[in-house]
């Protein structure tokens, strides 16, 4: 049996996906946020987000960057 991935990321630029990949651990899906920022993190109008499946099947941001608060 596959193990369910519950974490996503998603780069987008100028609003359209660039790239995704899910883990089923957050730990791994939490490293690999990092390693986006540093590689894809200058790209124009890019914007990654981490975000956890929840038990009705929707996704929930976790943590985006650049922080859209600041």
């Amino acid at each position: 049996m596959a193990t369910p991935e519950r974490y996503r990321l998603t780069l987008t630029s100028g609003g359209a996906v660039v790239m995704q990949g899910e883990w089923p651990i957050r730990e791994t899906a939490a490293r690999k946020y990092t390693s986006w920022i540093g590689s894809y993190g200058s790209m124009p109008g890019a914007r990654i987000a981490l975000a956890e499946q929840t038990a009705d099947g929707s996704w929930g941001e976790l943590k985006v960057w650049p922080d859209e608060k600041a």
